[in-house]
């Protein structure tokens, strides 16, 4: 005769339970059955230790190289313009004469032009980026603003080339026929704009650069303002303030410092910006008043003239331009990132937009 377990048996060793507390205290109710939770040993072995080493000190090797090649960056083009800048010294960045022939260089045209036309651009991207921002994230509605910040964002992705292409052909003329009359008629009179109508010189190039550092700048805009608590904005409506009261005093008050800095980081851009500006600028080294004229940045006469510089003086001091502009362009993107962390505290808010 077979006899079957005990039943008691059976949930002492289910649940862990010694048999003789069941015998002892009496059937056990379900509610005071508990299954006890298995153990999960973490086994530790050398294999594991060495790929942990590894995977630390790869990450740091990561992290330190592009701080090197920054390093090296610098390093070689201090190398290489040592020529230059003993023969010049910092009268290379005030001197007005760029004769390859004679061998006299002065960078003052280059950054004159560099700083005019980043600054015409800014006059006319910020107002338009800051614009398409707010509207963004306080007045358009939720199904429209993934087309529209897409739509801004492409304009980031169109080669620079395709630019310059599109202003020699469309811009130029555009500006040639009916935007320079117009305000050589009404605003000659500030000296900005008057003197021979190319349609290429000063101001296309600003214009140019404008469209380019528009997404840029919105996008950074569009971070900081969606970072602002959505409490400032509360607060301020209980107060019965208005949609444009509640986008000056609780959103644009508050992230200023961002939209600064997302202004800084696009004038980054608009200086280090090579092949559109060649395009458009008419590449004269002069300092000239007016935007109809033509002029010279530190990046177009680097890609200009760099393949055609044979003496050693001439080839040192194009790269000493380049090492001004890296250092330019560095400090200006430094403090921009450092503006823009200052609102978002390093958290990006692009997930909540």
């Amino acid at each position: 005769m077979s006899h079957s377990p005990n039943p008691d048996f059976r949930s002492a060793v289910r649940f862990h339970t010694p048999v003789s507390a069941i015998h002892d205290s009496g059937p056990v109710p379900v509610e005071a059955q508990t299954v006890a939770a298995p153990r999960i040993e973490l086994r530790t072995s050398r294999v594991s230790k060495y790929l942990d080493v590894m995977f630390r000190y790869s990450a740091l090797v990561c992290s330190l190289s592009v701080l090197a090649v920054l390093a090296l960056f610098f390093y070689e083009l201090t190398s290489r313009s040592k020529l230059s800048i003993a023969k010049f010294g910092f009268g290379f960045f005030l001197g007005n004469m760029w004769d390859p022939v004679s061998g006299d260089f002065g960078a003052r045209a280059f950054i004159y032009g560099t700083l005019l036309s980043s600054l015409v651009a800014l006059v006319l991207a910020v107002p338009l980026a800051v614009g398409v921002s707010v509207f963004v994230t306080e007045l358009c509605p939720r199904f429209m603003r993934g087309p529209i910040s897409f739509t801004v964002e492409l304009l980031a992705a169109i080669p620079s080339v395709i630019y310059g292409l599109w202003g020699i052909f469309v811009l130029a003329p555009l500006l040639r026929t009916y935007v320079e009359p117009w305000l050589a008629k009404y605003l000659g009179w500030t000296g900005l704009f008057v003197g021979p109508m190319y349609g290429i010189g000063m101001l296309a190039a600003g214009v140019i650069l404008a469209i380019m550092i528009i997404p840029i700048i919105a996008s950074i805009t569009r971070e900081v303002l969606v970072a602002v608590p959505q409490s400032q904005r509360e607060a301020v409506l209980a107060l019965g303030a208005t949609r444009w009261e509640v986008v000056r005093m609780a959103v644009l008050r508050n992230a200023r410092a961002g939209i600064m800095g997302g202004i800084i980081l696009g004038l980054g851009r608009a200086i280090g910006e090579t092949m559109a500006v060649t395009m458009l600028i008419g590449n004269r080294p002069e300092v000239a008043k007016s935007l109809f004229a033509p002029g010279y940045t530190m990046a177009s006469v680097i890609a200009n003239e760099f393949s055609e510089a044979t003496d050693d003086l001439y080839l040192s001091a194009l790269v000493e331009i380049g090492l001004v502009l890296l250092i330019v362009t560095v400090l200006v993107n430094a403090c921009a990132r450092l503006l823009v962390w200052s609102i978002t505290r390093g958290h990006s808010a692009r997930g909540n937009a």
